[in-house]
């Protein structure tokens, strides 16, 4: 996984940016490239008046946009659409699964449906709390600051398995780190 694309939700980039840990997405990614797809592209700028962190998510350099172009890509936008557009919400979800499938791409997504989609038709898919992990493991980033940052995307009502203060035993039960020691 280490040379494929990482294709991400605004979800993830949304809330980093918010608390101040985008900087610890770009670390993360690495030399990898980082895609973001034209229907997440629209879903941030929608909602980037007056909230300047989705602004630096739409700014940021490492972060590279890309349009939904090809055959494939929105045949499977199509696809993933039926399956998860309801009330206009999921859209960008599922232009990162159409950008994945057909790009051999990983998404990086949270939202259990997305997640239960991807693996159901065989997308590769990680989630930043996976992506922050495999970090630790490549001795990037330490348990300390992983937890610090967890507990403030919690703070900010981000969606985590775990309250604040729980990351490393969480972590540590799904087998995703080794135990402290």
């Amino acid at each position: 996984m280490a040379d494929q694309e990482l294709v991400f939700d605004n979800g993830p980039l949304c809330h980093f940016a918010r608390e101040g840990w985008l900087g610890i997405l770009r670390t993360v990614v690495g030399t990898r490239t980082a895609v973001v797809p034209d229907t997440v592209v629209d879903e941030l700028r929608a909602g980037a008046q007056g909230r300047p962190h989705v602004q630096l998510v739409l700014d940021a350099p490492w972060l590279h946009h890309r349009s939904l172009v090809s055959e494939t890509e929105l045949e499977a936008f199509t696809q993933f659409a039926s399956l998860l557009v309801a009330r206009g919400r999921n859209v960008g979800e599922s232009g990162v699964l159409a950008y994945a499938k057909a790009n051999g791409a990983v998404a990086v997504i949270d939202d259990g449906p997305a997640r239960k989609i991807a693996r159901a038709s065989g997308i590769s898919h990680i989630g930043t709390l996976g992506l922050l992990c495999e970090a630790l493991r490549e001795s990037q980033l330490t348990v300390e600051l992983i937890s610090t940052v967890a507990d403030h995307l919690l703070e900010g009502e981000y969606r985590l398995p775990f309250q604040a203060g729980g990351f490393a035993k969480w972590a540590h039960d799904q087998g995703l780190i080794p135990p402290a020691g």
